[in-house]
């Protein structure tokens, strides 16, 4: 898994969430502060100066009020109002002036160097307006050049309701901001400071916090690659710590969980793997996720490359059916791979894995190698048709000369002895047919057994020749090429002697007149190897592995014209295998066949022969 990076973790989220909620609340708490502080600030400093203007107002009501009464001994009104003025000096006031109603006139100024504006007529919008109001009235100017603010209010004064004149009076009203900047500087200060504490408090409490979430990632990391032996650490017994100690449990159950499926899944492996029928599996599409080796080898694919894939492309039932309909397929399906050269059956069965929701997750798939069944079967049907057949032939051929014979042919002295040679020609080759077919029972019984002896082959195998060459009809030459070595076998003699019968007849049934049949003995390490060729009209090249099938014929019709059974190489291929050895032939279509066996041979044994 990726790092969480140090910009993504919640360590520096939880810690920039604290001190953002610590900044918003301390600026929350400033701005309600500081306008709060400014405001009764402005309020104390306009208070202050408004009582301070109340007692000039008081003084300079009664000098006006004496205006006319005065002699020429006092002062005049102008000197009574600079006295006053000069004695009204606050720190906080850059000037006074003193305005006669009516004319508008300046009568004094506390500022010693403006002194020249008394006498002179006021501009003051505020003063026309406390005169045209008979109130006062104030307003915050700015200082153009250096920028400082000032209040200027303009106060009336008045005798009985009569407005007298005006007090107008500049005060410095900068020094409250200037005390609410350095309040608010002290603010920020303790504001950063605030943070500073809080930051380093967040970044200890969010590690009481991370730390143990830490812990249980790479815990969750260990898992994912299988290792439960780890734990995490328990800081305390909060909520957190409660988490961890669920955590160390989740992590024990889940090895227990592990190891109890891994165990299970041993076990279906190693079934799987032992198992002689193939087994498929599919996820809910149908695409394939395991598939076991005699499954591969049934259908000759590999395994890393089928999966993954769709079970019915992989069957090759694209055409006749989809996924869908093998999940509802109950009955089992016949899959045919056979080519021309050799059959391959599979029988597939197909179960549905269902969840207790009855939800579709899958399907198992089971192949069965049904080839050898299939072959017995069909050979089982072949051979009874045979054997019916090669019985109702004579059976009827019989039935015809009997009918012949009982409506009346035995009275004719010319054609009765011919039906009745005939019939017993059938009959004969009935016996001879019931005979092999007893010979080839007992010899697929468990109970057969071979009476063996230690025989001198060669002059067994002249012995054979021997009498097939006196009773020959046919003008066929033989040729013998047979060691002149004593050569012992262990053999059963009645049984090799049917095996060279069935060889030998057949050879001289299919050589031409004038042909040649030779007989060979080719001695090796640990074998000997018997032969028998003719040149008759040969074997063609998709006929000759059958040859010793049962009731296999090349030529039905010329075989059954002399008499044979299709049995006689079938039952030489029994008592050749029963005997330890192998049976086989080569033929060209026109030149011949050659028939050859072997047996097994030891030339140790010699020397106690001799």
């Amino acid at each position: 898994m990726k790092k969480v990076g140090f910009f993504r973790s919640i360590h520096l989220k939880f810690v920039l969430v604290y001190v953002l909620l610590i900044l918003i609340a301390m600026q929350i708490i400033g701005v309600y502060f500081v306008r709060q502080l400014e405001e009764t600030l402005l309020r104390n400093f306009k208070t202050s100066l408004q009582e301070r203007v109340n007692l000039l107002e008081y003084n300079l009501e009664e000098e006006m009020l004496n205006k006319e009464e005065r002699t020429k001994e006092e002062p005049s009104l102008d000197d009574a109002v600079r006295k006053i003025l000069r004695d009204f000096v606050a720190p906080d006031i850059s000037e006074v002036r003193v305005i006669e109603n009516g004319s508008l006139r300046i009568i004094g100024t506390s500022d010693s160097e403006n002194q020249g504006i008394v006498g002179l007529k006021t501009t003051e919008l505020l003063v026309r307006r406390t005169f045209v109001r008979g109130s006062e009235s104030s307003d915050i100017l700015v200082n153009q050049q250096t920028g400082e603010r000032f209040w200027v209010l303009a106060t009336p004064i008045k005798a009985d309701g009569e407005v007298l004149g005006a007090i107008y009076v500049v005060s410095k009203i900068e020094t409250v901001y200037s005390q609410m900047k350095m309040i608010n500087n002290i603010l920020a200060s303790g504001t950063a400071m605030a943070m500073i504490i809080t930051a380093i408090l967040g970044i200890l409490l969010a590690q009481t916090i991370t730390r143990p979430i830490s812990d249980m990632r790479k815990q969750a990391l260990a898992m994912t690659k299988g290792n439960f032996s780890r734990k995490v650490k328990v800081y305390g017994y909060d909520e957190i710590g409660q988490l961890a100690i669920t955590f160390n449990n989740l992590t024990k159950k889940l090895q227990e969980a592990q190891a109890t499926t891994e165990g299970e899944r041993r076990k279906l492996s190693s079934v799987l793997s032992y198992m002689t029928d193939g087994v498929i599996a599919t996820d809910r599409k149908g695409r394939v996720i395991l598939i076991n080796e005699p499954a591969a080898k049934m259908l000759d694919v590999s395994r890393e490359t089928v999966l993954s894939n769709s079970i019915v492309s992989l069957l090759g039932l694209d055409e006749e059916y989809t996924f869908e309909d093998l999940l509802e397929e109950r009955d089992s399906v016949i899959l045919d791979y056979s080519t021309q050269k050799r059959p391959y059956i599979l029988r597939a069965n197909f179960s549905v894995i269902q969840k207790e929701t009855g939800f579709v997750n899958g399907l198992i798939t089971v192949l069965h190698d049904i080839t050898e069944q299939e072959k017995i079967d069909m050979e089982r049907r072949e051979f009874v048709a045979n054997v019916s057949h090669e019985l109702r032939t004579p059976l009827t051929t019989m039935r015809s000369y009997l009918e012949a014979l009982a409506e009346g042919a035995w009275k004719d002295e010319d054609i009765a002895p011919n039906f009745l040679e005939v019939t017993q020609n059938e009959t004969e080759r009935m016996i001879r047919l019931v005979n092999d077919l007893l010979q080839l029972s007992k010899m697929d019984s468990k109970d057969y057994r071979l009476t063996k002896e230690w025989i001198n082959f060669i002059e067994f195998y002249h012995r054979i020749i021997d009498r097939f060459e006196f009773t020959k009809q046919q003008s066929v030459v033989f040729e013998r090429s047979l060691p002149d070595e004593t050569i012992f076998v262990e053999m059963d003699e009645d049984k090799l002697t049917q095996v060279l019968d069935n060889i030998i007849s057949n050879a001289l049934k299919y050589s031409p007149e004038g042909g040649k049949i030779k007989f060979l003995v080719d001695i090796q390490e640990q074998q000997i190897v018997v032969s028998v060729s003719d040149q008759g009209v040969g074997i063609p090249k998709d006929n000759l592995d059958k040859i010793f099938d049962r009731f296999y014929r090349v030529d039905k019709a010329r075989t059954r014209k002399l008499g044979g059974t299709g049995l006689g190489l079938a039952i030489a291929k029994e008592m050749v295998e029963a005997h330890g050895g192998e049976i086989w032939a080569k033929s060209k279509e026109g030149k011949g066949t050659q028939v050859f066996f072997s047996l097994p041979y030891v030339q140790a044994e010699e020397d106690d022969w001799s």
